[in-house]
């Protein structure tokens, strides 16, 4: 009869095993970008145009791109990519409302755990850009800076698109982390707000 603890024990062995998978299929991607925002965001929306422009101009510029692999800004990037003749790549997570992969993944990984998932969009990235999303987003884009700031991660271009949605965020932590000296402005300076394509992709070029 399985208890808790036994469970848990089996649990390890199936993380091991997606932390293997996500290696041996990410594992000659070269240089990449891992691109996040919302699943709901429809293509007639500004922003899924946006993403799918960025993700066209980092593949012109050399860079394969990553998405957690649903519908929303993730297709836009996928789709970009793909059709930009570049590396298109998808983490998909498995959900009780189960996500389905967009059309446009060229390297679909797929993954039960959101602690692997996660791991794998860091570990193979050179930048990360965020267009507009909800807690997944967020969580993304405070785990990245997290990871950053206390060095788990090496330094590299953290880039947030859209005004309209960022700078209310980015006043909250100027007026209340820094301010409260719970961060410094370095760690702030961290991230990088812009409102068009061309300027993320160049951020992440740049270095």
């Amino acid at each position: 009869m399985d208890t808790p603890l036994s469970q848990d024990s089996w649990r390890v062995f199936h993380i091991m095993s997606e932390f293997v998978d996500g290696f041996e299929a990410l594992s000659g991607l070269g240089k990449a970008v891992s691109i996040f925002g919302s699943a709901r965001v429809k293509p007639t929306d500004p922003y899924y145009r946006k993403a799918e422009q960025t993700a066209r101009a980092l593949v012109k510029a050399g860079y394969a791109v990553i998405t957690g692999g649903g519908p929303g800004i993730m297709e836009a990037a996928n789709k970009g990519a793909s059709e930009a003749g570049g590396a298109s790549v998808g983490l998909n997570i498995e959900l009780p409302h189960e996500q389905k992969p967009n059309p446009y993944i060229k390297t679909l990984v797929s993954f039960r755990y959101f602690c692997v998932r996660k791991y794998m969009f860091v570990r193979f990235a050179s930048g990360f850009v965020f267009f507009p999303g909800g807690f997944g987003t967020n969580d993304e884009l405070m785990e990245a800076l997290c990871l950053i700031q206390t060095g788990r991660s090496p330094k590299v271009p953290l880039v947030l698109v859209g005004r309209d949605y960022w700078t209310g965020l980015l006043d909250w932590l100027s007026k209340t982390l820094v301010a409260g000296n719970y961060i410094t402005p370095e760690d702030l300076a961290l991230v990088t707000l812009v409102e068009e394509p061309e300027e993320a992709a160049a951020l992440i070029v740049k270095g």
